[in-house]
């Protein structure tokens, strides 16, 4: 008797088991206009219209450490998460449905708190939490989102349209909330054994900030709207830029080229760094958490872009055969490479 074959997923790396489970998955409705493979769904609502709909999962001792991750805080970035996978799409959130898995160990007055930030982040974002689902978990924590958002038609952006010679934009500054993520790490493990902690923070706020409250870029996709600027191309960074650019790179079928010395820097994000020994560039590139939006544009439009003030073009689309890599100030080429995607 043949024994079935194991293949373990770090054989795939994460997005290769996606497109392993999702390979033979073909909507059989209309209506369905948008499957697996981008930010969100797109579904169907009248002619012009299209609902876009997104879910995400959110695991105490995974996504989250509640030593040090206020709840309030965490109620507001599980809000954050979800809504940046619609403003991805070039859409606009407008609901909310919340489901918890809620173990012993928390406390009612715990919950009022996590959901006393979900409220405030819908009151900021303008949506509505209309739903969800409380269950009892035994492994801690689960917060599951799902966002439903709207969007005429033709100014939805999928990771597929970016085409030759697009420009590369990328909104806010990177690496910020990995550094952040790093300095409560290491405060964690220096004062693990104090009875009375007092965690050194002093010059490091916007970085915590960043990490623990994060906030999607709404204010982006008005000014888009604002300037009838349609991207070709769009996703959010939640996993380095890397990781994004080879996204966009694999739906796309296109290359990619980066430049380091544009690659949006915060001066707290290069101090930590030093301090801790550590590049601020690998921060950007493969630290995840901004939820900054990276879209592409084509050529004719660089002016009016750099004219939004709040956008640095970082790089362009090249042809498929020519790879994504990223290019030093000295003209050296360094492949992209990210955590998740297989190494060839």
């Amino acid at each position: 008797m043949n024994e079935k074959k194991r293949t373990e997923i770090s054989e795939l790396g994460q997005f290769g088991l996606i497109d392993r489970l999702t390979a033979d998955i073909t909507p059989a409705a209309a209506t369905t206009l948008k499957g697996a493979g981008d930010d969100a769904a797109v579904i169907a609502a009248d002619k012009d219209d299209a609902t876009v709909v997104s879910t995400d999962t959110l695991l105490e001792g995974v996504d989250f450490d509640l030593t040090y991750f206020p709840l309030k805080h965490l109620g507001y970035k599980a809000v954050t998460v979800a809504i940046s996978d619609i403003l991805a799409m070039n859409a606009r959130p407008e609901q909310l449905l919340i489901s918890l898995g809620v173990s012993s160990k928390m406390s009612v007055e715990a919950l009022d708190d996590l959901y006393e930030g979900i409220r405030f982040a819908c009151r900021e974002y303008g949506v509505d939490l209309v739903g969800g689902d409380t269950r009892a978990s035994l492994t801690g924590l689960v917060i599951g989102v799902t966002a439903v958002g709207r969007a005429r038609r033709d100014v939805i952006a999928y990771r597929s349209g970016a085409r030759f010679n697009d420009l590369i934009c990328i909104t806010g500054n990177l690496g910020a909330a990995y550094m952040g993520l790093q300095l409560l790490e290491r405060e964690k493990r220096v004062l693990s054994d104090v009875k009375n902690p007092e965690p050194q923070f002093g010059g490091y706020e916007y970085l915590l900030q960043r990490y623990l409250k994060p906030r999607a870029r709404k204010d982006i996709i008005d000014l888009l709207a604002a300037e009838k600027i349609v991207p070709t191309s769009m996703i959010d960074i939640t996993d380095g830029l890397a990781s994004e650019v080879l996204q966009i790179c694999k739906a796309s079928k296109c290359g990619a080229r980066i430049y380091l010395d544009r690659i949006p820097l915060a001066k707290q994000t290069s101090a930590l760094a030093e301090e801790m020994h550590a590049d601020p560039v690998v921060a950007a590139l493969n630290g995840g958490e901004d939820y900054e939006l990276m879209f592409t544009v084509p050529l004719a439009m660089q002016e009016q872009v750099m004219q939004l003030g709040v956008v640095d073009i970082v790089g362009h689309i090249t042809r498929e055969s020519t790879g994504a890599y990223l290019v030093t100030p000295d003209g050296s080429d360094i492949k992209l490479r990210a955590q998740g995607f297989k190494e060839e």
